[in-house]
């Protein structure tokens, strides 16, 4: 394995980088709690993971050399994300019983956070072409079997990426503790992640192939 530690620190620098994946954990854990939290962290391990598998198949070309195919998962990114930003503005005030009620709350939200997460990285194509321009430069052709060292490299982005979310979580669960009592805080909360997601959209609509 060619220079791990090199492939570790572009990785810590990427998940230190704010985009869609940083705010949506850090809303759903302050405003729904760490089980949803974690729930959306899941989906977003699947969402990393499942790139890794498509950048190892070699599908990731398949975006560059069919613009379409980019043009068409970009849209689709693109509108789930303003969607997702204007569902988070337009969300009502909670109270510390809300929060306590979303500390029970039924599978069905679970699931809802984790599809949220699973969404928000895989209809993103620049995280495939992300892993896919990554991955093989650190693949050393002559160390083993290429496929034996996609699945380490697989292992340690996605792991990773679940220990930044878990930190991510526990950060906004603190900040969600610390606006129970203060609505101003919850609207400008509202606010500043909805114009985020919202921003992530305007930039991913202007993005282009690598």
């Amino acid at each position: 394995m060619a220079h791990l530690e090199t492939f570790i620190g572009a990785l810590v620098v990427a998940y230190l980088v704010p985009g869609p994946d940083l705010v949506l954990v850090l809303e759903t854990a302050s405003v729904r709690g760490r089980a949803q939290g974690l729930a959306t962290a899941a989906g977003l391990a699947m969402a990393r993971g499942a790139h890794v598998v498509m950048a190892a198949a070699g599908l990731a070309a398949l975006l560059k050399t069919s613009p379409w195919v980019f043009e068409l998962v970009r849209w689709i990114g693109v509108l789930y994300l303003v969607w997702l930003g204007i569902k988070i503005g337009r969300s009502a005030s909670w109270s510390l019983e809300d929060s306590a009620a979303a500390l029970g709350s039924p599978p069905r939200a679970y699931r809802s956070a984790a599809w949220r997460g699973l969404l928000t990285n895989f209809t993103n194509p620049k995280s495939l072409l992300f892993c896919s321009v990554l991955l093989p430069q650190f693949i050393d052709i002559g160390n083993g079997s290429v496929a034996s060292q996609f699945l380490l490299l697989g292992i340690i982005l996605v792991g990773l990426g679940v220990l930044f979310d878990l930190l991510y979580i526990v950060g906004g669960r603190a900040l969600g503790l610390w606006m129970q009592h203060r609505p101003w805080a919850q609207r400008l909360q509202r606010g500043l992640f909805a114009t985020l997601l919202i921003g992530f959209a305007l930039r991913l609509a202007m993005s282009r192939p690598l």
